[in-house]
């Protein structure tokens, strides 16, 4: 499948035990419900996607692991440290009101409230207590912005744009 049809979800990490389980970091509020999706598409960003059927997914400590079909042991789990997690994007729920899914964020335009453009968003990090639009503008300056209703005014999707109270010089 292409990777322009999928939309990341996580990214496997770490194996954990002998038997082929692997950590599992998610880029979504609700993980354990991917374990209604029948296939999970694990791959490469740009590249190839392959098919995967779940065998079990759940929660360990504070994180989560999880135990991939075709993935019988160890060595097989240590080849897929760092592949992304996805799903076609027909196969994902509709989002409700103020919820979005990272994919659909990555490209808007930024602006603040002066009208000032700060940029593109490049990309999120999930901080723990929410997560943080990494925004670069066209000389390359990087900034990071707060994913909270203190900072992000609007997500205007259909207008590709984010509303900020984000000064440029901030």
């Amino acid at each position: 499948m292409a990777g322009g049809d999928i939309v990341v979800l996580g990214r496997l990490a770490d194996p954990y035990g002998m038997q082929g389980w692997l950590r599992l970091y998610s880029f979504g509020d609700d993980p354990l419900v991917w374990r209604e999706m029948p296939v999970w598409w694990v791959g490469s960003e740009g590249g190839p996607w392959r098919e995967h059927r779940l065998k079990a997914l759940k929660a360990h400590g504070e994180g989560l692991v999880v135990l991939l079909d075709g993935i019988p042991d160890r060595t097989a789990a240590e080849a897929m440290k760092g592949l992304l997690v996805g799903a076609p994007r027909a196969a994902l729920p509709k989002t409700e009101v103020d919820e979005y899914y990272w994919a659909d964020l990555v490209g808007l335009e930024v602006i603040n409230t002066a009208g000032e453009r700060l940029g593109k968003v490049a990309g999120l990090i999930e901080t723990g207590a929410n997560a943080v639009l990494r925004v670069v503008d066209d000389a390359g300056l990087e900034r990071l912005l707060p994913f909270v209703s203190a900072v992000v005014q609007a997500v205007e999707g259909e207008a590709g744009r984010i509303r900020v109270e984000w000064g440029s010089d901030w």
